[in-house]
């Protein structure tokens, strides 16, 4: 069996490996070894919104913003779409034009269907 053939394979497994442990290694030497740590109540205080939590943080959210949420990423992701279509447009041809005004001819029909139905009203 030659394991010659394997040592690339090994080399990448090591050098994943370690570039995964070693910030949290050097994160652990700085804060723990190197830094001092000196906790008081204003850097434990909650500092994003700038009050107190009021209610339970595992509270629901309403569904329109998880709609909202999975449309942009459907969008998002479907204009992405475009960018290797645009740049190999020569090479595609005529057919490969239309076929994309087919897929954005669905995708303005979708978007203005949800349009219509109120699915991007913030409220």
């Amino acid at each position: 069996m030659n394991l010659d053939q394997y040592l690339p394979v090994l080399l990448f497994l090591l050098v994943g490996i370690g570039v995964g442990i070693a910030p949290l290694g050097l994160g652990w030497l700085f804060s723990s070894i190197l830094g001092f740590q000196r906790p008081d109540a204003a850097k434990n205080s909650p500092y994003e919104c700038g009050f107190e939590a009021f209610e339970d943080a595992r509270m629901k959210f309403d569904v329109r913003y998880y709609l909202v949420a999975i449309l942009f990423i459907l969008f998002d992701l479907e204009i992405a779409f475009l960018f290797p279509w645009a740049v190999s447009l020569k090479e595609i041809g005529p057919v490969g034009f239309w076929a994309m005004m087919v897929f954005l001819a669905i995708l303005v029909v979708g978007f203005v269907y949800e349009w219509k139905k109120g699915a991007l009203d913030w409220e």
